[in-house]
């Protein structure tokens, strides 16, 4: 995942352009209006602010279950883990890297042939346990010399359980529905937390929460709508599978994720500006949400100038990071591209409407920037939405 420019002035997250691709066009510089007030305030506002510490939330492990099928339209079915041969999950993995890897100048050499070569010198012999099976799909991976593309066993899948993106215990996706539009099916479910209790199964089609209808919306912003304080309830309706009965359903809530956003105004004396500052800790489940409220509560406030401070902010998730570099840009400005092993075929993500605020905004970075950050500050820096200051960024996209 790359941020829109490819060789942006420092301090700028850092991105290399694909296999093939020169260099992308440096955006003309921006010329927003600071002055030196802003400046002095904003200083003053980074040294003074007192932060938490938060616990990130993400993804959640998925437990396959049964669910309806309809005729060649089924959505999951009941996969008993040794189900799979050993066989079939080493080359599964494959398969994985195959389709979708695309490597750059840090990995090793890799083409499609020499890795067909790598399947059949491992599938030649009899695969006798999980634990090898296992054992081979690593090394099979750490050979690509790519230290982003990883297997997880089982149990260390698990420990992602703690990561939970609605606080109830489930995982989202955004599926076609075939009508130009898309339903949010539950992809991944945490085996006896709230929502699998409760009798949500993988394969369900979430439909409303708290009776307001969900149908078109995003999985990230429907996520939000689910989180709450711990303990409290929330009623979801969701359809069993793609044939089955709907259901009104009260979930409680016990997952919670704290909130990764701290915010003050700085008055200055003598001079009728604001500074309204702004850091964002991490990006997990509760970042956006968070954070429009904090932009809102500092606008009435009457900030006039922002200070968005995402020094030391290692990342989190990355539909986080989109969604909040969303809130300051145009509509129809780039927030990021991929790009795969066809240089013709390039999936760009937009903004889909236009800007919360449209006073000047200053971005704090250093070179603890990173990953979901980095694409932040991208994102704000070439479409001048920003002007970035500090240190050049970490470097992960």
């Amino acid at each position: 995942m790359r941020p829109l420019s490819s060789a942006p002035p420092a301090p700028h997250a850092r991105a290399s352009p694909g296999p093939g691709r020169g260099p992308r066009p440096r955006p003309p510089p921006c010329a927003l209006p600071f002055p030196d007030a802003l400046r002095a305030a904003a200083a003053a506002a980074a040294v003074s602010l007192s932060l938490l510490t938060g616990d990130a939330v993400g993804a959640v492990a998925a437990q396959p279950v049964e669910v309806c099928r309809d005729g060649a339209a089924a959505v999951a079915e009941e996969v008993r883990g040794e189900a799979v041969t050993n066989e079939q999950l080493v080359e599964e993995a494959w398969e994985v890297v195959n389709e979708s890897f695309l490597p750059d100048a840090g990995s090793r050499p890799w083409s499609p042939e020499m890795w067909m070569q790598r399947k059949q010198d491992i599938l030649q012999g009899t695969i006798k346990s999980r634990a090898r099976a296992h054992d081979i799909i690593q090394k099979m991976l750490a050979s690509l010399g790519d230290p982003y593309t990883r297997f997880l066993s089982p149990s260390e899948f698990s420990k992602m359980s703690k990561y939970d993106m609605t606080g109830i215990g489930l995982n989202l996706r955004e599926i076609p529905d075939g009508n130009g539009s898309f339903k949010l099916m539950v992809l991944g479910l945490l085996l006896d937390g709230p929502a699998y209790s409760a009798g949500v199964r993988q394969g369900d089609e979430l439909l409303s929460v708290n009776g307001i209808d969900v149908r078109g919306k995003s999985a990230f912003d429907t996520s939000s709508m689910l989180q709450g304080p711990k303990e409290t309830f929330v009623t979801i309706k969701v359809k069993h599978g793609d044939c089955g009965p709907v259901e009104s359903l009260k979930v409680q809530r016990q997952l919670v994720a704290r909130t990764p956003v701290f915010y003050h105004l700085e008055k200055k004396e003598n001079d009728d500006s604001s500074v309204g500052y702004i850091r964002i800790k991490e990006f997990n489940a509760v970042a956006k949400k968070d954070l429009v409220s904090a932009l809102k509560h500092l606008q009435n406030s009457g900030a006039t100038y922002f200070v968005l401070d995402l020094r030391d902010n290692l990342g989190g998730l990355v539909q986080a990071g989109i969604e909040t570099a969303k809130l300051f840009l145009n509509k129809g400005d780039t927030v990021i591209y991929t790009a795969g092993r066809d240089h013709q075929v390039q999936n760009t993500i937009v903004a889909e409407s236009g800007p919360m605020i449209s006073t000047p905004l200053m971005l704090l970075v250093n070179d603890r920037t990173a990953s979901a950050s980095e694409i932040v500050a991208s994102a704000l820096h070439d479409n001048c939405k920003a002007v970035l200051v500090g240190e050049k960024t970490f470097g992960k996209v």
